[in-house]
């Protein structure tokens, strides 16, 4: 009577032991999975892919976050174009944009190229940023708002484990699973391209001299920058192209990190007075200072848009995996070295209104 009597508790016990464990679990998984902030939901999703693709393309799930302003609309098309032609996994593309884009991008996603792309469109809320961005009031036109969606991967894609994120001005040349396979140190929550270690490293901005170490974006004069021991001259990295670990960014709260830097900034003013590039560059050197990893090099072969020249031969060109046109001189004004590789995957507009757009912009290049 004992014996059964003992071997009764033992289950027992060994049920509500099972039993919490599954609770701690789903306790786990919703703490990882935070409730999306303002202006983070979803508008458009196409959730399945269609058989034909199915049948051709693996199983594997790619999720890659673009953000869509509207002026550079015809861009982001190109650059999911080029991506969807050149692999053969199953891509989903988290698209973010401004809610008077949406219609204008749903249209374009009907054109016979992208039709059969997987993808989700979100609608980016700018108040999402009131007290962390300082914008001038003379210069409100040309605050950008989409350009901090990056920080906000975890509530974009708030059920992937990685993604990729890249700015609407590239061109993938390769299958896009390489650069998702990028390994990631233990405790590092995105890869990116490091500035010194970089093809096209060492590129002098106007106005700003080499911006290609932290010294460029930061402002060493003032003592919230100095108390944080950075190193000056440490090799600043490109955070138009990389790869993120959702899960480690989630632990780490890299997005609660990021909005304090930029808060802080708006009162403190702690960014370089000769940045030229991206006010989204500095709060992520800060929160990512040796703390993350490293991604192929030709898998962002950047500053094309840096001047009307050609930095690179075409056969550099031709062998790199992802071309990025950061600078001044967009592919799609034309005027820009290469501009005819961005034109093969550029898709028209059906609205007409990037075409404008586009004959607007070469024109003020040719000036």
């Amino acid at each position: 009577v004992n014996i059964s009597i003992l071997i009764v508790a033992v289950v027992i016990f060994l049920l509500v032991i099972h039993h919490n464990f599954l609770s701690l679990s789903d306790f786990l998984r919703r703490e990882l999975s935070d409730p999306s902030p303002l202006g983070l939901q979803p508008i458009d999703f196409i959730p399945a892919a269609p058989q034909r693709l199915t049948d051709e393309r693996n199983d594997k799930e790619i999720s890659v976050v673009i953000a869509a302003s509207d002026e550079r609309l015809g861009g982001a098309i190109a650059a999911m174009n080029s991506i969807y032609q050149h692999t053969r996994s199953n891509v989903v593309f988290h698209i973010v944009t401004l809610n008077d884009t949406v219609d204008h991008l749903r249209m374009w996603l009907r054109s016979p190229p992208l039709k059969n792309m997987r993808y989700q469109i979100l609608d980016f809320d700018p108040r999402v940023l009131e007290g962390k961005v300082q914008v001038d009031p003379q210069k409100a036109d040309t605050f950008k708002p989409l350009t901090f969606a990056r920080f906000y991967l975890p509530n974009l894609v708030p059920h992937a484990e990685k993604v990729i994120y890249v700015d609407d001005d590239v061109i993938v040349q390769d299958d896009i699973v390489e650069l998702y396979n990028t390994p990631l140190k233990p405790g590092h929550a995105a890869a990116f391209s490091d500035d010194c270690d970089s093809i096209s490293s060492k590129v002098a901005v106007r106005g700003a001299g080499n911006q290609y170490n932290y010294i460029g974006f930061l402002d060493y004069q003032k003592e919230t920058i100095r108390k944080l021991a950075m190193k000056a001259n440490t090799c600043s990295f490109n955070p138009g192209v990389f790869v993120a670990n959702l899960t480690e960014w989630k632990l780490q709260n890299i997005t609660k990190q990021l909005e304090k830097w930029m808060a802080l900034n708006v009162v403190e003013e702690l960014y370089s007075k000769t940045l030229a590039g991206s006010i989204t560059t500095p709060p992520l050197l800060i929160v990512f200072y040796k703390q993350h990893s490293s991604i192929d090099p030709m898998w962002n072969v950047r500053h094309l848009g840096s001047s009307v020249g050609k930095r690179y031969s075409p056969q550099f060109v031709k062998a790199a995996k992802l071309l990025h046109w950061n600078g001044h001189f967009k592919p799609w004004g034309r005027t820009a070295s290469y501009a005819e590789v961005w034109e093969k995957w550029f898709v028209p507009d059906p609205a007409g209104k990037f075409n404008l757009i586009r004959r607007r912009s070469e024109a003020y290049e040719a000036k």
